[in-house]
């Protein structure tokens, strides 16, 4: 049986967890980045398979230019051996000559265009994964200032200390959240891979796991720290 990672299932997980967020943080601006990621799962697999689209009007022009190949090459030997006189090495060396010149000619065209249809492929894919390594960033910047120390009575504060009115439960929720975030935005990345094989957004997508498992780490560590915390009076 083949195990392969399903669109559906990415969002399904991304909507429930945007459900779970909008019912305990309502009007949040986590839940503001939950509603993007939900949506970035939702397109995730059309956009992929519509960059892993062969390009046509670049494919004719492919076909096109090898048909031309084909014919001038065959056109230039007809013409020369249906040529008075051809019944020599040079004659000869003179068609191998001029179909030489219509290869070379005609194969650049043509692997410049292939080339092209790499080159617009590989802007998008990684164009993708670009927002995808935004989005993490948005997510851990919603996080920055949840520090599970400032529960404790004793943290002194600042005239510029961000206002904190979570309790222990509240912000151990909110941390939770934004690492299943993170997670599922790294399935995302995932799910672009299934789609786009261009070594160079592979390598991308690749940067983009490991920044989404770097930055649930540091969450984790606050988890832990929290949970060795004694309970809030409040």
């Amino acid at each position: 049986m083949t195990i392969a990672l399903e669109p559906k299932h990415i969002i399904e997980t991304a909507e429930r967890l945007q459900k779970r967020i909008a019912e305990r943080f309502p009007g949040s601006s986590l839940l503001k980045v939950a509603e993007t990621v939900t949506k970035t799962a939702q397109a995730a697999d059309h956009k992929s398979a519509a960059i892993a689209k062969v390009h046509l009007p670049l494919r004719a022009a492919v076909w096109a230019l090898a048909t031309a190949l084909l014919v001038g090459v065959t056109a230039t030997f007809v013409r020369i051996s249906s040529a008075p006189g051809f019944n020599s090495v040079a004659d000869l060396l003179q068609g191998v000559d001029a179909a030489a010149n219509i290869v070379l000619l005609l194969g650049a065209g043509i692997l410049s265009i292939a080339k092209l249809e790499e080159q617009l492929r590989r802007r998008k894919g990684l164009a993708l994964v670009h927002d995808l390594k935004s989005l993490a960033h948005v997510v851990d910047m919603h996080q920055l200032t949840k520090d599970p120390e400032t529960l404790s009575e004793n943290a002194p504060r600042t005239e510029s200390s961000p206002v904190r009115k979570m309790t222990r439960y509240e912000l151990g929720r909110y941390l939770d959240y934004s690492s299943e975030l993170l997670s599922v935005i790294g399935k995302i990345a995932a799910l672009y891979g299934r789609r786009l094989q261009d070594s160079v957004v592979l390598d991308a997508i690749d940067g983009a796991e490991d920044l989404t498992t770097g930055l649930s780490r540091k969450i984790w560590q606050k988890i832990a720290i929290l949970s060795e915390q004694p309970a809030s009076k409040r």
